[in-house]
């Protein structure tokens, strides 16, 4: 591997036609070239792409580097501060502020707990596609339902609100929107969260945003925070049961392998993580000149950290590109990024992902797709979380 700078002309907004599951062709021949290459941004403004798993792990425990929306460099124009509550978008102090109030409401400890109405809750939607028989769409009956219910449940979001909220969610986090819709959904989102934090100060409710009410975060605050929370825990794990559904029947001895031994769904899990990466991409913008891989990274650049091909780092992971559910080597990918921004709700999106997993291909033994595979509908690379928008299936009725 030539350790030559490399030059990507920007970002790349499709996958091989052969395999919806592998990264865009340019990111891995950027990796295959090196860790670590120049490229330019949409906006114009050049920057840098890092794809090997040690340089983007470094990047993400590095202070020296930001994630202030401000800060982003990418074109000739200003990008306004995050919102307050928006912590995904900011650094400490401020990331610390309103991430600390939530860390001992989404520990491993609590998350089990809610085993058992998960585990409800998926039987119920298995239900619902027996009692409606095949053929169906995986994702409307199946992947969106199960986290949606969950993370409403747990922010107390009134049950006949929830469609409505996950189709503005799916409007600007979808990657297909224009503008003027995706700001339309956001402002909607953002005045239902405001009535919503306003009605559990006055009338709490047995659910997290209740007893965040009970905190020094303002109204403003504690509507960025719900915003995060909920987008972040009904999109990605959505994506992942649809697109690692997906991914299981492409790979028929794996899936084999995964029905015929229940104790193979904890790893499997991890590994559908690490060979999917459906949260793709992150950037953050240096704040002084750092050194990394060998290369000046000068104050004020920002930087794109590819997480599906760190995830697929053949100096990382033995056989990147396979999906091996019996892999020995799958601890410590990326998926759920590194450092202070690791997904707080990481924990909650294992615990639905097994149980979601497992009682699917328990429930329905012949499950296959119901349409050719290169008919599949997927999200576009733009989205900010990759993923399948329709998967038709189909199974024998009994």
């Amino acid at each position: 591997m030539s350790e030559s700078l490399h030059t990507v002309p920007t970002l790349p907004t499709t996958r091989p036609s052969g395999c919806p599951f592998d990264p865009p062709a340019e990111l891995l021949d950027a990796r295959r070239h090196g860790p670590i290459s120049r490229f330019t941004h949409v906006g114009g403004r050049p920057g840098w792409l890092i794809t090997g798993y040690d340089l983007v792990r470094s990047v993400l425990a590095d202070p020296r580097f930001s994630s202030r929306k401000e800060l982003l460099n990418v074109g000739d124009f200003e990008v306004p501060p995050a919102p307050p509550g928006e912590f995904l978008l900011m650094d400490e102090p401020q990331h610390g502020r309103y991430r600390k109030p939530l860390v001992g409401r989404f520990t491993v400890r609590r998350m089990r707990l809610l085993t058992e109405r998960i585990e409800q809750i998926t039987a119920d939607c298995l239900d619902a596609m027996e009692k409606a028989g095949p053929p169906t769409d995986l994702v409307t009956a199946f992947a969106k339902p199960i986290p949606t219910i969950v993370i409403c449940e747990l922010l107390g979001v009134p049950y006949q609100d929830r469609a409505s909220f996950q189709e503005q969610i799916d409007t600007f986090m979808g990657g297909e929107t224009g503008e003027e819709e995706l700001i339309a959904a956001y402002t909607a989102t953002q005045e239902y969260l405001a009535e919503l934090v306003a009605a559990k100060r006055a009338n709490p409710t047995d659910d997290v945003l209740s007893e965040l009410t009970d905190s020094d975060l303002t109204d403003e605050e504690l509507r960025g925070i719900s915003l995060i929370l909920l987008a972040a825990g009904f999109d990605t794990t959505a994506n992942m049961l649809s697109l690692g559904t997906f991914a299981l029947l492409q790979n028929p001895a794996q899936l084999a392998a995964l029905r015929a031994d229940p104790t193979l769904t904890d790893g499997a899990v991890e590994e559908l993580l690490r060979y999917l990466s459906v949260a793709k991409t992150f950037m953050r913008t240096a704040l002084e000149d750092v050194e990394v891989g060998g290369r000046i990274i000068e104050a004020g650049t920002t930087v794109v950290l590819s997480y599906n091909t760190a995830n697929r780092d053949p100096e990382r992971f033995a056989d990147p590109h396979m999906l091996d559910l019996q892999r020995q080597d799958v601890g410590g990918h990326l998926a759920f990024s590194h450092g202070i921004h690791q997904c707080l709700g990481q924990q909650l999106a294992r615990v639905e992902m097994r149980v979601a997993f497992r009682a699917l291909l328990d429930r329905f033994p012949t499950l296959r797709l119901a349409v050719p595979a290169e008919d599949v509908v997927l999200r576009p690379e733009t989205a900010d979380i990759y993923g399948v928008k329709s998967l038709p299936v189909t199974w024998d009725k009994e």
